[in-house]
C-alpha cells in the first residue's frame, strides 16, 4: 500500500462528499457579489498577497468566490459543465482524492501569488481561471474520448480541446520565461493573441503564475496516476478482465480451448451460469450479439476493443461499454 493510500485511509473520513455542489453554490454567490457589489470583492475578498501577509488570512479562502463569468446566460452553461466534470472526477477518484486535487489547486494559487509578490514585488491578483482549467485538464485526461458540442453545434472529442489548452499553457510558461530570446515579431504576435504580455516583467509574472498554480495537475497526473489510469480494486479487476477477454478471443479464433481462468471470467462478467457463459454461440443468417451498451447501443460487433459490463446500481440488468460504464446516469426505476 502506497503512502497516498495510507493517507486516504486515515484522512478519507474528513473528505467532503459532492464537493461540486458547494463549489457551484459559491460561484453563484460570487456572481451576485461581482454584479451588484463589484468593489467588495476586489477590496476585501480577492487574492491579494500583500494583504494576506499583513494579516488578512480570510482572502486565502474567499478568492474562490470569483465566478467563471459575469454573463448570466453563459454562466449557467459554464457552471453546469464544471458540475458535470467535477462529479465525474469524484466518481472516478473518490471524494478524498477529488477534495485533495481541488484544495491543492487553491493552495497553489495562494503560493503563486505570494511567490510573485516576494520575488517580483507585484501584487498579482489571481482568480479561479487556473483552478477551473485544472479540473478540465484532469477530466480530459481521464475521459479523452468524451464528446462535447463546440459552440453548442460541432461535436468534438474533449482531448482535442485539452491539447489546445496545453499548447496555450505551454506558450505562456515557456514563452514567458524565454521572451528575451524571441524575435520581436513573434513576441508581438503572441501578445496580440493574448498569450504573452507587452513587457518582459509581466511575462515573467504570468509564466510564474501559470506554472505554480497548475502544478497540482502536473504532480497529480504524473505521480499518482503513473502507469495506471484508475487506482480502485474494481478498475484493476476490470483491466484484468479485458486482458483475459482478449486472450480468450484469440484462443477461440485459433481453435484452442479456453483456460480455466478465461472460463471463470466469462462466467463472472456475464452474470450467468458457468455453462451458459462458456457455451459456443452459433451464428446463422444474421449476426448474433451477446452484449449491447444501454447508452450508445454499440455491440461487440462494432469493435474488438469494446468491453461490456453490467452496472450493479441500475435496475433492469443494463449493460454498458467501457466509455459509459462510469459516466452514465443510473436507472432507478
Amino acid at each position: 500500500m502506497s503512502w497516498f493510500d495510507k493517507l486516504e485511509r486515515k484522512m478519507g473520513k474528513y473528505a467532503i462528499n459532492n464537493l461540486m455542489y458547494y463549489i457551484i453554490a459559491i460561484y453563484a454567490m460570487g456572481f451576485v457579489v461581482a454584479v451588484f457589489f463589484p468593489a467588495v470583492y476586489s477590496t476585501y475578498l480577492a487574492l491579494d498577497a500583500e494583504a494576506i501577509l499583513h494579516g488578512q488570512i480570510w482572502r486565502i479562502f474567499t478568492f474562490i468566490l470569483q465566478p467563471p463569468s459575469t454573463s448570466f446566460l453563459f454562466l449557467f452553461f459554464v457552471l453546469y459543465f464544471y458540475y458535470m466534470i467535477g462529479t465525474v472526477l469524484e466518481r472516478l477518484w473518490g471524494a478524498f482524492r477529488f477534495n485533495l486535487y481541488f484544495f491543492s489547486g487553491m493552495l497553489l494559487h495562494v503560493i503563486a501569488a505570494i511567490v510573485i509578490y516576494l520575488i517580483f514585488g507585484v501584487n498579482y491578483h489571481m482568480g479561479t481561471e487556473y483552478i477551473n482549467l485544472a479540473l478540465f485538464m484532469a477530466f480530459a485526461f481521464e475521459n479523452p474520448d468524451n464528446e462535447v458540442l463546440l459552440f453548442f453545434v460541432l461535436p468534438i472529442k474533449i482531448k482535442w480541446l485539452a491539447y489546445l489548452d496545453a499548447v496555450i499553457f505551454g506558450i505562456t510558461i515557456i514563452g514567458g520565461y524565454c521572451v528575451s530570446l524571441l524575435p520581436q515579431n513573434v513576441w508581438f504576435g503572441l501578445y496580440q493573441l493574448g498569450f504573452l504580455a507587452g513587457n518582459y516583467f509581466t511575462c515573467y509574472v504570468m509564466a510564474t503564475a501559470a506554472l505554480v498554480s497548475m502544478a497540482n495537475f502536473i504532480i497529480f497526473m504524473l505521480l499518482f496516476n503513473k502507469h495506471r489510469r484508475y487506482s480502485s480494486q474494481t478498475q484493476k479487476n476490470f483491466r484484468k478482465a479485458v486482458r483475459t477477454a482478449k486472450r480468450a478471443e484469440k484462443n477461440r479464433q485459433e481453435g484452442r480451448k479456453p483456460s480455466f481462468n478465461e472460463k471463470f471470467y466469462n462466467a463472472n462478467s456475464s452474470k450467468s451460469s458457468w455453462e451458459s457463459a462458456n457455451k459456443t454461440v452459433h451464428k446463422t443468417g444474421t449476426s448474433v450479439t451477446k452484449h449491447k451498451c444501454a447508452v450508445c447501443g454499440r455491440t461487440e460487433n462494432d469493435g474488438d476493443e469494446l468491453v461490456f459490463r453490467y452496472c450493479s446500481k441500475c435496475n433492469g440488468n443494463l449493460e454498458y461499454c467501457q466509455e459509459h460504464l462510469y459516466t452514465h446516469i443510473h436507472v432507478t426505476k
